[in-house]
Protein backbone atom coordinates (compact mmCIF):
# COMPACT_ATOMS: atom_id res chain seq x y z
CA UNK A 1 0.00 0.00 0.00
CA UNK A 2 1.34 3.43 -0.92
CA UNK A 3 0.20 7.02 -0.23
CA UNK A 4 -2.19 6.97 -3.18
CA UNK A 5 -3.82 3.81 -1.81
CA UNK A 6 -4.08 5.41 1.64
CA UNK A 7 -5.77 8.46 0.11
CA UNK A 8 -8.28 6.23 -1.71
CA UNK A 9 -8.96 4.27 1.50
CA UNK A 10 -9.48 7.48 3.48
CA UNK A 11 -11.95 8.82 0.90
CA UNK A 12 -13.79 5.49 0.86
CA UNK A 13 -14.04 5.48 4.66
CA UNK A 14 -15.11 9.14 4.86
CA UNK A 15 -16.99 10.16 1.68
CA UNK A 16 -17.18 13.86 2.69
CA UNK A 17 -13.39 14.01 2.39
CA UNK A 18 -11.95 15.04 -0.96
CA UNK A 19 -8.83 13.37 -2.33
CA UNK A 20 -6.91 16.63 -1.86
CA UNK A 21 -8.00 16.88 1.79
CA UNK A 22 -7.13 13.23 2.42
CA UNK A 23 -3.69 13.67 0.81
CA UNK A 24 -3.03 16.80 2.90
CA UNK A 25 -4.08 14.95 6.06
CA UNK A 26 -1.87 11.94 5.33
CA UNK A 27 1.08 14.15 4.40
CA UNK A 28 0.58 16.04 7.68
CA UNK A 29 0.59 12.84 9.71
CA UNK A 30 3.83 11.65 8.07
CA UNK A 31 5.40 15.08 8.58
CA UNK A 32 4.48 15.04 12.28
CA UNK A 33 5.87 11.50 12.67
CA UNK A 34 9.11 12.53 10.97
CA UNK A 35 9.50 15.68 13.09
CA UNK A 36 8.91 13.67 16.28
CA UNK A 37 11.51 11.09 15.22
CA UNK A 38 14.06 13.81 14.46
CA UNK A 39 13.52 15.18 18.00
CA UNK A 40 13.85 11.67 19.46
CA UNK A 41 10.26 11.66 20.71
CA UNK A 42 8.13 8.54 21.00
CA UNK A 43 4.86 8.56 19.06
CA UNK A 44 2.12 6.35 20.44
CA UNK A 45 -1.06 5.70 18.46
CA UNK A 46 -3.58 3.80 20.62
CA UNK A 47 -4.75 0.60 19.00
CA UNK A 48 -2.00 0.78 16.36
CA UNK A 49 1.42 0.97 18.01
CA UNK A 50 4.45 3.03 19.00
CA UNK A 51 7.24 4.55 16.96
CA UNK A 52 10.44 5.38 18.82
CA UNK A 53 14.04 6.21 18.01
CA UNK A 54 16.66 3.78 19.26
CA UNK A 55 20.41 4.33 19.34
CA UNK A 56 22.61 1.69 17.72
CA UNK A 57 26.15 1.70 19.13
CA UNK A 58 29.27 1.63 17.00
CA UNK A 59 30.42 -1.88 16.22
CA UNK A 60 32.99 -3.86 14.31
CA UNK A 61 31.91 -5.53 11.09
CA UNK A 62 33.39 -7.25 8.08
CA UNK A 63 33.51 -6.30 4.43
CA UNK A 64 31.89 -9.35 2.80
CA UNK A 65 33.96 -8.93 -0.38
CA UNK A 66 37.40 -8.71 1.19
CA UNK A 67 36.89 -10.04 4.71
CA UNK A 68 38.56 -6.89 6.05
CA UNK A 69 37.48 -5.66 9.48
CA UNK A 70 35.66 -2.32 9.37
CA UNK A 71 34.27 -0.01 12.01
CA UNK A 72 30.53 0.65 11.63
CA UNK A 73 29.58 4.06 13.06
CA UNK A 74 26.93 4.55 15.71
CA UNK A 75 23.53 5.44 14.30
CA UNK A 76 19.87 5.79 15.16
CA UNK A 77 16.93 3.76 13.91
CA UNK A 78 13.18 4.13 14.13
CA UNK A 79 11.54 1.09 15.71
CA UNK A 80 7.86 0.22 15.57
CA UNK A 81 6.12 -1.83 18.23
CA UNK A 82 2.59 -2.89 17.28
CA UNK A 83 -0.25 -2.54 19.79
CA UNK A 84 -2.09 -5.62 21.02
CA UNK A 85 -5.18 -4.70 18.96
CA UNK A 86 -3.11 -4.60 15.76
CA UNK A 87 -1.40 -7.90 16.57
CA UNK A 88 -4.75 -9.53 17.29
CA UNK A 89 -6.26 -8.19 14.05
CA UNK A 90 -3.32 -9.45 11.98
CA UNK A 91 -3.33 -12.87 13.64
CA UNK A 92 -7.08 -13.26 13.23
Amino acid sequence: MNVSDLVDAAVAAEPKLTKAQAKALIDGVFKALTEAAVKGEEVSIPGFGKFKVQAKPARTGRNPSTGATIEIAASKKVAFTPAKQLKDAVNG
